[in-house]
């Protein structure tokens, strides 16, 4: 397990793995919580699988681009360490299962000797930075969004004010105003735009999906492009400081949007601005790598001019602004491919394009830099591989996420109606094999991993229970989602409730009235023309759970009766506000603070001093059963209870101890200052607690 040590050439990432192996010593020695190490290895891409004893390991990938080596180095890892299965999420990263957590640490450092991180997969962090897959060959765009996204991944990587907020933190990158980067769902989403020949982004802020999704608000109509970084550390700064901490279900942006409105944001925002360390932070794009196409003659290929072959380029060539060039899209079925299949992929890629490819947010594969001669040859190696299904991003190319397979939320198969769904169209529907309208998109619970409710078309894993208590799995169907452009969709409308076995007959009624009544309308227009209960009247006979019969109880792609069985979610990575741990977390961000400052990063150090002072307040605050949901409230109720009482003396009050971080340019002298008040508090409250106890 230590031979990684002598490998990896970052101090920081060796320190990070190493001390990922410690924890797992002292999680399997008894010497840490369990909930408190579920927070440590879901910040390290390391999560809880629904199958005990085993987990999902995470792969960041930052807007889902994939070099030939890193992807057969994830093939190698995922062959030592796990099935040879690779899963591709709806957001662009790599997924691998069934891994041993004593091997995790080895894992992530083969994946590091290619530049490949696990670090703030999973967990309450900036998660993967995702874009356009056709981000840098968008004949749209007007410019390439890659390297702004990529600056922002560097930035926010183990940048402290984003390792321990009350939930995820969601960023997208479009290339141009179709918004195939679905800004209008994120945390923040930024939309390329050129202003006065300059270039910059129209930001969208609290976007999100889930049993309550909400719209995006635009907070800028343009701003350039050296203002993104420092933007995104404020509007992280205070969902920080403000975002509810305790309630998984109100803990995203978009709750704190609803309960402040964005003119209370921009006021909490502008508060933050003398504390951030960096006013502009010019991206020089120019240095961006750019891609190297493989000078290689064109391999001589027999190939007829089939009616399979010319489906396939209409649907899976996608048009590049390079001229000579065109991606090929991959359609992968549920996201799932192996890896001996990956490898033969990536030598091909490296051999005869520009050795990358490109993950989709629709669980796809994009090579882009294909030069037109090669199409044939691409064609028939491709199909060796079995990478030649026609429907890239149409309405055959369902998305799903893993659902009760593997993951502990999943109510209802989200794969298996996933495939029968596609089996139906292609049988019944062949039309719409070439059809890019019409969206389906199915999720096995309510957290929209599978992006049901922004679809045309979604389905939702629930369950039904009948009047003698017998379960069934069950499917919410909505309808009526669609993404119309430069920030502007709508979510889908909760139509009706069916047992699951009758997913295709709903199916069917929905694309037969479309095809009868939709008179060449888009579905999302269809839809809202005809209006949510004129679709409930006809699919209403499908919601009858009297008539059930044996095989309703069955979840599709398995063969045992149901049960309805939700696992501990792990994506907020659950805290246990324990008194004592508490405290020693307050430790521990002192030492994390001060090796900052030996390191003369003064932000970082001031934002760990921040951390230690208001864990120490929560601490105490615990131990009086006192609500800790959010870290504003900690900062005034503490005042409250302990200062202005006079239990505590700290000589002037804590808001003004602990807001001094944003009252304060973050300079030397401040952050060296800052380090000893938090010192001063924890040394003051640990007294406290003690006294407290010799008392009780």
């Amino acid at each position: 397990m230590r031979s990684f040590r002598t490998e990896i050439e970052s101090p920081i990432v060796e320190k990070d793995i190493i001390e990922l192996e410690r924890k797992i010593r002292q999680f399997n020695g008894g010497e840490l919580d369990e909930e408190k190490f579920r927070s440590l290895r879901l910040a390290r891409g390391v999560y809880g699988q629904r199958q005990q004893g085993v987990q999902m390991v995470r792969i960041k990938l930052p807007y889902g681009k994939v070099t030939s080596n890193q992807l057969l180095r994830i093939c190698d890892v995922s062959d030592e360490y796990s099935r040879g299965r690779l899963h591709i999420t709806t957001r662009q990263d790599i997924q691998i299962h069934y891994v041993d957590l004593d091997r995790t640490p080895e894992l992530w450092a083969q994946l590091e000797r290619d530049d490949v991180t696990l670090r703030e997969a999973c967990g309450n962090t900036v998660r993967n930075v995702t874009a356009s897959e056709t981000a840098g060959i968008d004949v749209d765009e007007p410019f390439d969004v890659s390297p702004y996204a990529h600056a922002v991944f560097q930035y926010f990587l183990r940048n402290p004010i984003g390792q321990e907020m009350g939930r995820k933190f969601k960023v997208s990158f479009s290339s141009s105003d179709a918004d195939t980067g679905l800004s209008y769902m994120h945390d923040l989403g930024f939309i390329a735009k050129i202003k006065n020949g300059e270039r910059g982004f129209k930001v969208m802020l609290a976007g999100g999906l889930g049993s309550q999704p909400r719209h995006a608000d635009e907070l800028y109509s343009f701003l350039p492009t050296d203002k993104i970084v420092p933007l995104m550390e404020g509007v992280i700064r205070v969902f920080d400081r403000y975002g509810e901490r305790k309630s998984r279900a109100k803990a995203r942006m978009k709750f704190l949007l609803k309960d402040i409105g964005l003119e209370g944001f921009k006021v909490l925002l502008e508060e933050e601005q003398l504390a951030i360390p960096i006013q502009t932070y010019p991206i020089d794009f120019e240095s961006y790598p750019k891609p190297v196409v493989a000078n290689v003659e064109v391999p001589s290929v027999q190939l007829e001019e089939n009616e399979e072959f010319q489906q396939w380029k209409s649907t899976n060539l996608v048009l590049q602004k390079q001229k000579g060039y065109v991606a090929i899209g991959i359609k992968v079925l549920l996201g799932d491919f192996y890896t001996d299949k990956a490898r033969e992929l990536a030598k091909l890629v490296q051999e005869y394009a520009a050795g990358e490819i490109r993950l989709s947010l629709r669980q796809n594969i994009l090579i882009p830099y294909v030069k037109e001669e090669l199409v044939p040859f691409f064609y028939s190696e491709l199909k060796k591989l079995g990478f030649v299904e026609a429907g890239y991003n149409k309405a055959l190319d369902i998305t799903a996420c893993p659902g009760t397979d593997t993951c502990n939320l999943g109510i209802a198969s989200s794969t298996g109606i996933a495939e029968e769904l596609e089996r139906v169209i292609k049988a019944e529907y062949p039309q719409y094999i070439s059809n890019p309208d019409v969206v389906i998109k199915i999720s096995g619970c309510m957290n929209a991993c599978g992006q049901h409710n922004m679809a045309n078309i979604g389905f939702q894993g629930m369950s039904v229970r009948t009047k003698d208590k017998l379960v069934a799995p069950a499917l919410q169907v909505l309808l009526g989602g669609g993404n119309f452009g430069n920030g502007k969709a709508r979510f889908a409308d909760k139509v009706v409730k069916i047992p699951s076995k009758r997913g295709p007959q709903a199916l069917r009624l929905i694309l037969d009235d479309f095809n009868a009544n939709g008179n060449r309308a888009s579905f999302a227009d269809y839809y809202w023309e005809k209006g949510e209960q004129y679709f409930y009247e006809f699919l209403k006979p499908l919601s009858n759970i009297e008539n059930l019969t044996q095989e309703d109880f069955i979840d599709w792609g398995t063969e045992e009766k149901y049960k309805k069985e939700i696992g501990i979610g792990e994506c907020a990575g659950v805290i246990v506000d324990l008194v004592a741990t508490l405290f020693f977390e307050s430790q521990e961000k002192i030492e994390k603070a001060e090796e900052a400052l030996a390191e003369e990063k003064w932000a970082a150090s001031i934002y760990y001093s921040y951390q230690s002072i208001v864990n120490s307040a929560k601490a105490l605050l615990t131990s009086e059963k006192v609500k800790v949901n959010t870290h504003s409230a900690i900062i005034k109720d503490f005042d409250k209870l302990y200062v202005e009482t006079g239990k505590i003396d700290l000589a002037i009050s804590f808001e003004d101890i602990t807001l001094q971080l944003n009252k304060n340019k973050p300079t030397q002298e401040f952050a060296q200052s800052y380090v000893e008040d938090a010192k001063q508090v924890l040394e003051t409250l640990e007294a406290y607690r003690k006294l407290e106890l010799a008392h009780a």
